[in-house]
């Protein structure tokens, strides 16, 4: 007679995650978008202004990159909803939109 032993489980329970599969594949697309180094690097620098808003024009120079490749990654990050934009004259300024980082930041806690 062979005698069976308990089951018994090497892991605690999962919790109950909080995203939604729809909630999820937002985020990711967001992350996505922040996956390319430059654009981290963009918003980056964005955060580190005393009021969280640059010219397109004054990210040419720190980056090394053209102002058509920034105005791209700062086009992209806008539409992702990242940044806010105000055109002034003939110049734009990005900000960031601190609810939407928020967002990511509590999606990772």
């Amino acid at each position: 007679m062979k005698l069976s032993k308990p089951v018994v489980s090497c892991c605690s329970p999962l919790l109950t995650g909080r995203l939604t599969p729809d909630e999820a594949m937002h985020l990711a697309s967001i992350f996505r978008i922040l996956g390319e180094p430059v654009r981290l690097q963009m918003l980056n620098l964005i955060a580190a202004q005393p009021n969280q808003e640059v010219c397109a024009c004054e990210l040419v120079s720190p980056l090394g990159i053209s102002q058509p490749t920034v105005s791209h990654h700062l086009k992209v990050m806008y539409e992702a909803g990242l940044l806010a934009k105000e055109r002034r004259g003939n110049l734009i300024y990005y900000r960031i939109l601190p609810e939407k980082l928020t967002v990511l930041r509590e999606a990772l806690s």
